[in-house]
């Protein structure tokens, strides 16, 4: 389990040694999926095998120029990203701006190679401190009005 805004990713891509042909890639953008299991009841992150319409990919990591060689990238976790299971994805984008999918740091069914991300909770105990004193404070001071009030 991986820790938002704290721990990172070791991301490296490379052109397959078996392609055939290689297109005329000008980009590549790396992005952060969900997995299935985090997709389920959640049709906001539902897969599409049209790219323009798929919603399983919404966090970008890094947009770079197309190299044949070997790149790698050390990627921090954005404190957004919601808790989660993921994978990474990778898509060329051609000379007309057409994106292709490149490959996966999982299998074609999307059940190996998967981590979780647990998202930062918004809570510190500087912040539980401090609610404790304005309750203690509130109370007090309610006291002290109606015992002024009163006498």
């Amino acid at each position: 389990v991986l820790d938002a805004g704290i721990d990172k990713l070791s991301i490296t891509w490379k052109l397959s040694s078996t392609a055939k042909k290689q297109a005329n890639f000008t980009t590549i953008k790396v992005n952060l999926c969900y997995a299935p299991v985090s997709q389920v009841d959640r049709p906001w992150r539902r897969t599409e095998n049209e790219l323009f319409k798929d919603k399983t990919c919404p966090h970008k990591i890094i947009t770079r120029a197309y190299n044949k060689s070997s790149q790698s990238f050390k990627y921090t976790l954005d404190c957004d990203i919601p808790t989660g299971t993921y994978f990474v994805h990778t898509y060329a984008v051609d000379a007309k701006d057409y994106e292709v999918p490149f490959g996966q740091s999982t299998n074609e069914a999307k059940t190996t190679n998967l981590f979780s991300v647990q998202a930062i909770s918004g809570r510190h105990k500087s912040l539980d401190i401090a609610s404790v004193c304005f309750s203690v404070f509130s109370v007090l001071a309610m006291l002290v009005f109606f015992v002024n009030e009163t006498a």
